[in-house]
């Protein structure tokens, strides 16, 4: 696969570094294989990321507190994790035979050991000794693998040197972390961690402890529909409901993939087939342009569309196992299609619409993702072939599959899919940040034009201030919703965690009815039946309705909301009072209603909003009880 170009002595901060590929060929013959489509798109994607990462790496030899880090356009501070880096710029440095990865390897990681390494073994998540340390398994693995596949580009002396290093972070987590220590990724990605450790410094008691984790792994899959939990705090906290806290990006985009790693690696059967199942139930949250629903996930603030903002990327998990199921290899192309569609200037954005917004990327998106990317290209032969022309499981009208174990139905029929969710498991009990639930019609696409609605955060509220971006623009939610503003507050179904929801479903139509309360993210209602509402969506082929009503005696003017994803090139046009078109490259979304629509007056008419990174034309309709007001949404 790689071209093994002889990379003469390099020279380095007063240090020499030897790369004897050309004995490496002498030795192994051409390693060059066929690169399939979707290997080609991705060594392209990674090319283009490495080169991004390296123009924003910061050179500044007398000031160790900043030289080698890899600088964010869009953050004030450093990532202590991208030293998560050295992984693909070594790869390149390996596959291209140029000179200017090697460097950037080696400053980033000099930049980690001078400013978030620690005694103990670990690193930290900013350069603040009391900072996080959990992160030190995603550093071990980005490690583990440049120097098992190629630390021969390294000196002897760097290569020693990054080996101890490796001992000392592999010793770390073999005393701190358990299956359950904390949120389920990082006992989960410790799985894989510790059997890579283990086989690369050659040490049982690394392989032997991730196999005792591997034995717990069973533990954590939902019934009925094998969806892994524990993102939450505490870990096996359920809701009033009953349920337990999952979160679809960091189930797809870190905790699987190691799992199934390590499983492949020890040739677990009984692990893999209980992999397959779990990935064939979380595939079928991706939609049809690659990006993953997780409009309801616990950690929801993070959501990025493509997936969410701190973690590695489906592709080894599911890319891995497409010989077992052939979805799962689309899975794994059209979520790098769209990590491709979401780059501009070497650098991942994090949303669809943040290049047309002006909004600048945070660089943690990519040097987190480029990981997966090099893996890829580093299975070479081991990667099952990719097949990019099976279907996703939202592309077959199978027309409702409910997951009660996170109350949310998903939707699927000749031209819409959709997703209605009324989950209650929250991640933090003292914060309101709410992801979508209330009975939210949180994700709205159709076949030809795409992306309609996508749910945001009622509020946007920075949960984990190292790795969120702030945004300064009008805060607005993008889910579809009830809302009342008075002199008081704001409530609204978003807020609401009893909402009761029943589904229908006849030969023509699905049906999804609504119960709500309003209220405000303190989770107080409106004064006594005030706070009662319905909502009621019903898909058919040719469109979907969305219809609310204040109930009987409900004397309070409420607004329905219906933020439509759309980027502001996009022509809006408003025929008449109850009739608004909006313009989109593969047909027209046209919005009739009962009653007057109008738009909130914005700068370029548009919201936006950093989860999911998407623009959208705010529409409304007042609702009282005097009126139902239903909006039919249909596509020219």
């Amino acid at each position: 696969m790689r071209r093994r170009k002889f990379v003469k002595n390099i020279g380095l901060g007063g240090l020499v570094f030897s790369t004897p590929l050309s004995g490496l060929l002498s030795a192994c013959g051409d390693t060059k294989i066929e690169l399939s489509e979707f290997q080609q798109m991705v060594k392209d994607l990674l090319t283009d990321w490495c080169d991004g990462m390296i123009r924003n790496q910061i050179v500044e030899p007398a000031n160790p507190e900043r030289h080698g880090a890899l600088g964010c356009p869009s953050c004030d501070h450093i990532h202590g994790r991208c030293m998560d880096a050295v992984y693909p710029f070594l790869f390149m440095a390996d596959e291209s035979g140029d000179k200017k990865y090697l460097d950037a390897a080696v400053l980033v990681m000099q930049w980690a050991e001078n400013n978030v390494s620690q005694a103990d073994g670990s690193w930290t998540v900013i350069p603040n000794p009391k900072s996080w340390k959990g992160i030190s398994v995603f550093g071990a693995i980005a490690l583990g693998e440049a120097l098992h596949y190629h630390g021969h580009v390294l000196s002897e002396a760097i290569r020693n040197s990054w080996t101890e290093r490796l001992r000392k972070v592999a010793d770390y987590i073999l005393k701190t972390f358990s299956i359950d220590f904390t949120n389920v990724n990082y006992g989960f990605t410790a799985v894989y961690g510790l059997h890579l450790m283990g086989k690369v410094l050659h040490e049982p008691k690394y392989t032997d402890r991730s196999k005792e984790l591997a034995k717990e792994v069973k533990n954590f899959f939902t019934k009925p529909n094998t969806l892994l939990w524990g993102e939450a705090k505490p870990i096996d906290k359920k809701s009033a409901k009953g349920l337990p806290g999952v979160d679809l990006g960091y189930n797809v985009e870190e905790s699987l993939n190691s799992v199934v790693l390590y499983a492949i690696e020890e040739n677990d059967t009984e692990l893999l087939e209980l992999l397959e199942k779990s990935l064939a139930s979380h595939a079928e949250f991706m939609l049809p342009d690659g990006a993953w629903d997780n409009t309801w996930g616990t950690r929801h603030n993070k959501w990025s569309y493509w997936g969410s903002r701190t973690t590695d990327g489906c592709q080894m998990g599911f890319g891995m196992m497409a010989d077992r199921n052939p979805a799962f290899g689309r899975v794994a192309y059209q979520s790098t299609k769209l990590l491709k569609d979401c780059t501009a200037d070497g650098l991942l954005h994090g949303g669809p619409h943040y290049i047309s917004h002006g909004i600048k990327p945070c660089i943690h998106h990519t040097f987190a993702h480029a990981k997966p990317l090099a893996g890829i290209l580093d299975a070479g032969k081991k990667l099952p072939k990719i097949d990019i022309n099976s279907a996703l499981p939202c592309e077959i009208a199978y027309g409702v599959k409910e997951f009660p174990e996170i109350s949310t139905w998903l939707i699927s029929n000749k031209s819409w899919r959709g997703t209605v969710t009324s989950y209650d498991a929250l991640y933090i009990k003292d914060k309101p940040v709410q992801q979508a639930t209330g009975g939210a019609l949180s994700v709205l696409y159709h076949k030809k034009v795409g992306l309609l609605f996508a749910a945001s955060m009622a509020k946007y509220i920075i949960v984990e201030t190292n790795n969120q971006q702030h945004y300064d623009g009008e805060e607005f939610a993008l889910t579809p919703r009830i809302e009342v503003k008075n002199e008081t507050g704001w409530f609204t179904n978003l807020y609401d965690l009893e909402a009761e929801v029943k589904e229908s479903t006849s030969a023509d139509e699905i049906c999804f009815e609504v119960a709500t309360k309003l209220q405000n993210e303190k989770r107080e209602k409106l004064s006594g039946v005030n706070s009662n509402f319905s909502l009621k969506y019903k898909f058919t082929d040719d469109s979907v309705e969305v219809i609310a009503n204040a109930l009987k005696d409900n004397n309070t003017e409420a607004s329905l909301v219906l933020p439509v994803a759309s980027v502001n090139s996009e022509k809006v046009i408003q025929t008449t009072a109850n009739r608004i078109e909006i313009v989109k490259p593969e047909g027209t979304v046209v919005l009739e209603s009962n009653v007057p629509l109008s738009i909130k007056p914005t700068e370029r008419g548009r919201v936006f909003n950093l989860v999911p990174g998407v623009e959208a034309v705010p529409v409304l309709a007042k609702v009282s009880s005097e009126n139902h007001v239903s909006v039919k949404i249909s596509i020219i």
